[in-house]
């Protein structure tokens, strides 16, 4: 079994599918830009473009979930769960209208985890 490197809590993944109603397919990602840099942006997925240096860490809730690859340095040795909390963020997440945000938790692999981790990969692996 190989072990995901980002998961979404009920809740948020609730959240998802009602912005997907509202938006279409979507796509997450955390740069650690100036915008909520801990907090990862959802998008309308063709709202953004996908570097070849991206970072894809998997799926959630059915949707793409990518990271900056100077992010991804400090975060590779961690397990990622997308919440979702009452209030606004501070970037051009479309959940921003909802009166909540995402953010992510996370917590250090496990030996064995880090073992099973799911391969990166980098640039977009989605249609």
């Amino acid at each position: 079994m190989t072990a995901t490197r980002v998961d979404i809590t009920p809740e948020a993944a609730a959240l998802v599918d009602k912005l997907v109603g509202q938006h279409g397919p979507l796509l997450f990602h955390q740069s650690g830009g100036c915008c909520d840099g801990s907090s990862p942006m959802c998008y309308p997925r063709d709202d953004f473009k996908v570097g070849e240096r991206e970072v894809y860490l998997g799926e959630v809730a059915g949707q793409p979930f990518y990271m900056g690859p100077d992010q991804y340095q400090y975060w590779a040795h961690t397990h990622l769960t997308v919440d979702v909390v009452p209030g606004r963020g501070a970037g051009f997440s479309v959940e921003a209208p909802e009166g909540v945000r995402f953010l992510v938790r996370s917590r250090l692999f496990t030996d064995e985890e880090t073992a099973e981790a799911s391969p990166v990969l980098r640039g977009c692996q989605h249609s």
